[in-house]
């Protein structure tokens, strides 16, 4: 499945100022959020987010919450998106069926969520570069659990490009500035 800008949907899990500094990685992780993020941005491609317990674990870190501008941010409980209904009804209103997930944590909120709305019918992707748990073992575990259950893993660059399908435009030469 090439991943196309007017079917998808770019989703943020719950990059949040107390859990960002456990990930083994978190500031590549941010990184690589807000490349996607700048990118469906000029690409017209909408975004939404989530906060797990925003009171216990305080809100989305300033650089994200900063590139996601307008976009919904809904505050949750349950780990996978899909299982608050407030999410699921967004995502699924959206029309968009490709969900596009990045954010933390892999192996837990990113992993059910992508499971869950694969369950629903939608084509989902999972930015590896742009997911992050507190330790690398279970990122890389969550990753082969979720290929094994048929959610496609790309990189934030495949994303871009696959979204952009041609070189030779300003969008390209946009997105070609962003990723340099």
């Amino acid at each position: 499945m090439l991943l196309a800008r007017e079917r998808s949907l770019l989703f943020v899990v719950d990059v949040q100022e107390r859990l960002l500094p456990a990930m083994a990685a978190g500031e590549a992780c941010v990184a690589r959020i807000r490349l996607l993020l700048e990118g469906a941005r000029h690409l017209g491609v909408p975004v939404m987010a989530s906060e797990q317990y925003p009171k216990g674990l305080g809100p989305t870190v300033a650089p994200v919450r900063e590139a996601l501008g307008a976009a919904p941010v809904f505050e949750k409980i349950t780990f996978s998106c899909a299982r608050d209904a407030t999410i699921r009804e967004a995502v699924l209103a959206s029309g968009r069926r490709q969900l596009v997930l990045c954010g933390i944590e892999a192996h837990v909120c990113v992993l059910q969520t992508a499971l869950d709305f694969t369950a629903e019918g939608l084509r989902v992707a999972v930015v590896a570069d742009a997911v992050d748990s507190r330790r690398r073992e279970s990122r890389r575990r969550a990753l082969v659990r979720l290929r094994q259950h048929g959610v496609e893993l790309v990189e934030s660059e495949m994303v871009l490009f696959e979204w952009l399908e041609r070189a030779g435009t300003n969008e390209f030469r946009t997105i070609a500035r962003l990723v340099r």
